[in-house]
């Protein structure tokens, strides 16, 4: 590793090993129960926020070496997994730019999350050094205006899911954990 090459950084070096973590566990979803899925999400999302947060902003790559692998099916069974497992807690608000209330879903921002990471960590992996600074570029691009805000939204939705016992009732209105 060389501190002269932003795309062999300890940054990086410490976000593949997270992403790495977040889709194994995903693509194994279905092992777990809602609880575990919760609390992985939980202890991961900071630290997937973090270490998004300190990617090196200025590698250039080259949109030629660009590649996404997560087809449409790998999402939507991992999407599948987790909503069945949320059930009717997986629908939650958010407001948008104009302050008005727009449904979300745990499933959905947690299966983005996954194709985001898993599209970086299979690029990173290939041999030429553009696909690795094209992966980091990427990544910390989609962090910016994707998979950020996805984390930080669920994150939110599962922090009230976990303690909703210790939340003021009126705070999470009809929610159950079953």
């Amino acid at each position: 590793m060389t501190a002269d090459n932003p795309i062999l950084s300890r940054q990086v070096i410490d976000m593949i090993t997270v992403a790495h973590e977040y889709c194994l566990f995903f693509e194994e979803a279905e092992k777990h129960s809602r609880e575990e899925i919760l609390s992985y999400f939980q202890k991961i999302a900071p630290l997937l926020y973090l270490k998004g947060a300190v990617l090196p902003d200025d590698v250039e790559a080259d949109p030629e070496y660009a590649e996404r692998f997560v087809n449409e099916e790998q999402w939507e069974a991992i999407f599948k997994v987790l909503r069945e497992k949320f059930g009717d807690q997986d629908v939650y608000y958010v407001h948008d730019h104009n302050f008005d209330s727009q449904p979300t879903s745990l499933s959905d921002n947690m299966s983005d999350v996954y194709q985001d990471m898993k599209d970086f960590v299979m690029l990173y992996q290939k041999a030429p050094i553009q696909s690795k600074a094209c992966a980091v570029a990427e990544l910390q691009k989609l962090f910016e205006n994707h998979w950020g805000n996805r984390v930080l939204s669920a994150l939110n939705t599962v922090h009230s899911l976990l303690y909703r016992d210790s939340i003021d009732p009126e705070l999470l209105g009809d929610w159950e954990l079953e």
